[in-house]
């Protein structure tokens, strides 16, 4: 049964279906933007073959996180990484800081150069590097802190419409999504993403979708993503269905599955039937066209196809590929002998049983590295300062 869902609105911008690409440190760079962007308006691949890039129009495709205190610098890798496509509209950016000053000219530069139409705020990040600084799923726990960035960023965003992402909360004694919620409504933010995870559980566990559901309840007067297990079109249906959420944020569930936004759209418009089970040899073709705009993108096919490797282990989740096929194809560096291991292999495969499953990190109960004494006052805000800014971006 499919569930029919309202188009969101960001601001000016309608998101029909309501489904949002998460940013992802390393994956959602412009090359991957574009191959989910392809799949969602249907003009990817036709008997193997690329079709003419999409035009945008069908989800929200977000930049992976960048740092304010980078894009103020113009650190010349951060200028590349805000690089859109011509055919990306909305272009939407991802912004990662700790100091409301630094958010605050990160964001008016953005607004004064036209570098995006969309800004999204992360307060859902739970790697170390970036909670020691007191920044992503650690910041919401001081309130003042949060509400003078969020103030900040809505003041210098002029027309721009102002998102944040975040999680339930550091541990489970220190919850903080419904305070950071209403925090957001009433300092003018837009929409919120809720991942069903407290920074403790990294990506371990199960996502609780109640939070969802209760966040839902405590802010009706702005849109609420959910996020969190949505490994299938199926589960994005189920998700909206059970908590009444506006639309669905999808993130480690399209890693070597770009083709989910294609599922996506699919599910949101009722077509469930064309749900997509591509063979191994389709899957070839993505692998070796996700790696040529790697190389166009950067500007070399070597650094192209090496940045690809990562890529590798996910593409071929569940396919019979032996251990050795599989170490030589997370080694090429160049298209020629990509394209070479996979003609290599039996491309009449099916697609796997259970490929749909959960992939990407999984680790949980993990210790939430913060800065000291942290949790002794959930309003004291001091020592935040640009100091704590990271100085680069990609997580």
């Amino acid at each position: 049964m499919s569930t029919p869902a309202s188009p969101l609105q960001i601001g000016p911008h309608t998101v029909r279906p309501p489904v949002v690409l998460a940013p992802m440190a390393g994956i959602t760079n412009a090359p991957f933007r574009t191959l989910c962007r392809e799949f969602a308006e249907g003009e990817a691949f036709a008997g193997g073959e690329a079709k003419d890039g999409a035009s945008g129009g069908k989800g929200l495709f977000v930049s992976e996180m960048i740092t304010t205190r980078a894009l103020v610098e113009r650190n010349e890798k951060t200028m590349q990484l805000i690089r859109f496509d011509a055919t990306e509209k909305p272009r939407s950016i991802q912004l990662y800081g700790v100091d409301p000053a630094t958010v605050g000219k990160a964001v008016r530069m953005i607004a004064e150069e036209d570098l995006a139409d969309h800004i999204d705020l992360n307060f859902g990040c739970p790697v170390p590097k970036v909670t020691r600084k007191g920044g992503g799923s650690a910041l919401p726990y001081k309130r003042n802190l949060l509400r003078s960035i969020l103030r900040e960023a809505v003041s210098g965003a002029g027309d721009l419409p102002v998102t944040m992402k975040m999680r339930k909360g550091i541990d489970d004694d220190h919850i903080t999504y419904l305070d950071a919620g209403r925090i957001a409504v009433e300092e003018g933010v837009t929409a919120i993403a809720l991942h069903g995870r407290t920074a403790a559980q990294h990506y371990g566990g199960t996502a609780d979708w109640e939070a969802i559901a209760r966040l839902k309840e405590h802010v009706p007067e702005i849109p609420v993503l959910g996020n969190g297990d949505i490994w299938s079109a199926q589960d994005a249906l189920r998700m909206v269905r059970e908590t009444g959420c506006d639309g669905v944020v999808v993130g480690r569930g399209c890693l070597g599955r770009p083709w989910l936004f294609a599922d996506l759209v699919a599910a949101f418009e009722g077509r469930e039937q064309d749900i997509m089970r591509p063979v191994l040899r389709e899957v070839a073709d993505v692998m070796v066209r996700h790696a040529t705009l790697l190389g166009e993108w950067i500007g070399d096919e070597s650094r192209g196809v090496i940045d690809f490797r990562k890529h590798v282990a996910w593409y071929l989740k569940g396919f019979a590929v032996g251990s050795e096929m599989r170490k030589r194809l997370a080694v090429t560096s160049s298209l020629e002998e990509l394209r070479a291991g996979l003609d290599e292999l039996d491309l009449d495969q099916p697609w796997p049983v259970g490929a749909d499953g959960p992939r990407g990190r999984t680790s949980g109960n993990n210790r939430v590295v913060l800065p000291d004494g942290w949790l002794k006052d959930p309003y004291d805000c001091a020592g935040i300062g640009e100091d704590a800014e990271l100085d680069t971006s990609g997580g």
